[in-house]
């Protein structure tokens, strides 16, 4: 008989019998939909989580000054934090710095490097804006992300002459002048160390409402940017840094460049007892992140999947019964002439269609499930196009699997005694 003649059979044999067929496919039903649900929901929040992460800047490399621990001083094999505040000379200097350009120039896009000086609230005398005051150099443009709306950002050469010159936020400027034109050269007033201190602006950038929240839903305190050599004035600090931030070019693997920037720095202090760099870039976060999560994801996937066995088994016995159910059929069909081979095939394409079928109805329960699940977490929805692809595979397999020995016992049914079989 030819397969599709077989296909058309089972298919048939379905419709005649559509609550015993859909009872035994309830098992493939609910473990296909299951896992399918449970992959939709893992990859649409690993996905929204690494946009997410991405925006904060995927290819940003934190490099910090950490403290090794007395006990393992020379080895250096471990560290901690903030036990100590660190001398000028153990800090990272720019030449430490002028040295890696030299080295890794072609691997780096920009170098930033911030340093807070204080919290509060600006004005011009008529009008008052909350910032945050921070010193840095030109590199926390591209950190920052920062986009202008006019004037220009801290230089390099600001640096040089300490000036007091700044740039702030549009909402800043709404809040003090009523607009964001033509504000280049105007002052500002803000307190510093008891001593009120007057900037010159240079520049105004567009502020992301989604970055900053104020607390009281009115004035937003928002980053104001000075060069940072008048920070470090202001701050009374060491010419050095204890921390900053490096940006990869795009096409430079972030991971291995953090590796190399930390030997780099870190063989400035193998002398140092005290001190040594470390860096890490958000790419390897990111990446362990996701790994951590596809393997919880698979993980819960695997224990839905416990109940495809039960399909399967659900299938095996179901076929049994109807092989009972035709016994005089496959007798008849002997007696004519079929072979063993004949009737193995009927009966394993029987139940490959009834586990394609029920896989069918379970990959689109289960993209329904994934759909309702990411949307009531927020998330947008990522289906997997592979897993529904390999879900029908595996329902083809356990057709064939759990249809194989039924076929066989009815391929080995003896004619004579078929025929007999009441």
């Amino acid at each position: 008989m030819p397969i599709l003649d077989n296909i058309i059979l089972a298919l048939s044999s379905l419709k005649a019998n559509k609550m015993r067929s859909l009872l035994t496919m309830l098992g493939i039903i609910i473990g296909i939909a299951s896992v399918i649900g449970i992959i939709t929901v893992g990859n649409s929040m690993t996905g929204s989580i690494t946009e997410e992460m991405s925006s904060f800047g995927i290819n940003n490399i934190t490099v910090s000054l950490v403290e090794k621990t007395t006990e393992n001083s020379e080895e250096g094999n471990f560290f901690m934090f903030g036990r100590s505040e660190p001398a000028a000379d153990d800090l990272i200097t720019p030449a430490m710095l002028e040295e890696l350009q030299v080295a890794y120039g072609s691997q780096i896009k920009a170098i930033g490097i911030s340093e807070s000086v204080t919290s509060g609230s600006i004005s011009n005398k008529s009008a008052t804006a909350n910032v945050s005051v921070n010193g840095v150099n030109d590199g926390m443009q591209f950190v920052d992300d920062i986009e202008l709306l006019s004037g220009r950002f801290i230089k390099d050469s600001d640096l040089e002459d300490s000036k007091n010159i700044c740039v702030i936020s549009d909402s800043a400027a709404e809040s003090l002048f009523g607009t964001t034109f033509d504000l280049i050269g105007n002052t500002i007033d803000i307190s510093i160390n008891n001593t009120t201190q007057t900037f010159y602006i240079v520049g105004v950038y567009k502020y992301d409402q989604d970055t900053v929240v104020s607390l009281n839903n009115s004035s937003p305190t928002t980053s104001m940017y000075i060069p940072l050599s008048t920070a470090k004035k202001y701050n009374h600090s060491n010419d050095g840094y204890q921390s900053l931030t490096v940006i990869a070019e795009n096409d430079v693997k972030t991971t291995e460049l953090a590796n190399k920037i930390a030997s780099f720095l870190a063989s400035f202090y193998t002398h140092n007892s005290n001190y040594t760099v470390e860096a890490s870039s958000l790419e390897s976060m990111l990446d362990s992140m996701t790994s951590m999560m596809t393997t919880m994801t698979l993980a819960i996937s695997a224990i839905a999947a416990i109940s495809l066995l039960v399909g399967g088994i659900g299938v095996m016995n179901i076929m049994l019964v109807s092989i009972t159910e035709r016994t005089r059929e496959i007798g008849t069909r002997k007696a004519l002439g079929a072979t063993e081979w004949t009737i193995r095939v009927q009966f394993i394409i029987e139940s490959v269609v009834i586990c394609i079928t029920g896989g069918i109805l379970g990959i689109a329960l289960g993209l329904v499930m994934g759909y309702v699940g990411a949307n009531a977490l927020g998330y947008a929805v990522k289906p997997s196009i592979s897993t529904c692809m390999i879900a029908v595979g595996f329902s083809m397999s356990i057709g064939i699997f759990f249809g194989y020995y039924p076929a066989s016992k009815a391929a080995k049914l003896d004619p004579i005694e078929a025929l007999r079989y009441e």
